[in-house]
């Protein structure tokens, strides 16, 4: 998870605004509720793995990287279905004025997260850290999938995860889906793929405010975030 992809999310929440729908007293995105019956009757087995992300901070690069760790590179395999059909997710939303950011609180997210990786088995991974060495990043989800692949496979899968190729991937850049759920001419779901992009919104006051919301509501976690590459 990425600050930086943190504070962004100030700048996409008009845009973001998906169909909402209630099931069971529950506010989710209309997409989630539509298939509740499915995914209420899904039956989860012990080497499942779960993909934890607040949303724009890497998902869908997280999810391409395990798509192709998984069927070894193949990128026929890989290219089967749109992302959100190989790796199906619950997303909800929070309503005013429990929250004034469609997917809840951040700091909530991270912070548990954060700490529940000292009771289970959980890989951390940080935006930074994979924009800067993507080799590294996939080789310790390679070692958490307890999965081996070839040097080939492996600059294969960095080179088809990069931003610039899964930019123009139809099966990863949502450009499938109709413009009723997701308006590309509006905001392309895959933007810059870079984190900082914020500096060309922020102004300086917003800036500090920000920062002074940080500071109070990260008091006493040892988690820390870089803010720049």
């Amino acid at each position: 998870m990425s600050l930086e992809e943190m504070k962004d999310l100030h700048l996409e929440e008009k845009y973001l605004q998906p169909e909402t729908k209630e099931v069971n007293g529950i506010l989710m995105t209309k997409m989630i509720s539509d298939n509740w019956d499915k995914i209420w009757n899904f039956q989860a087995k012990p080497d499942d793995l779960l993909i934890a992300t607040y949303a724009k901070a890497g998902t869908t690069w997280t999810q391409e990287i395990v798509d192709m760790i998984q069927n070894d590179g193949d990128l026929q395999k890989c290219q089967r279905a749109n992302t959100f059909d190989r790796h199906p997710f619950i997303e909800w939303a929070l309503p005013p004025p429990l929250s004034s950011v469609l997917w809840g609180s951040w700091y909530d997210h991270v912070k548990g997260w954060w700490h529940a990786k000292d009771q289970h088995r959980i890989l951390y991974l940080f935006y930074e850290d994979m924009k800067e060495d993507p080799k590294r990043e996939i080789q310790k989800i390679l070692k958490f999938l307890e999965k081996e692949v070839s040097e080939e496979v492996l600059d294969k899968i960095i080179h088809h995860t990069s931003f610039e190729v899964m930019k123009e991937n139809p099966m990863a850049n949502y450009t499938t889906l109709p413009t009723s759920i997701m308006d590309h001419s509006i905001s392309p779901f895959m933007r810059r793929g870079m984190p900082g992009d914020w500096k060309n919104y922020f102004t300086v006051a917003q800036n500090e405010d920000f920062d002074k919301d940080y500071e109070r509501k990260m008091a006493g976690s040892t988690l820390t975030f870089r803010t720049a590459l």
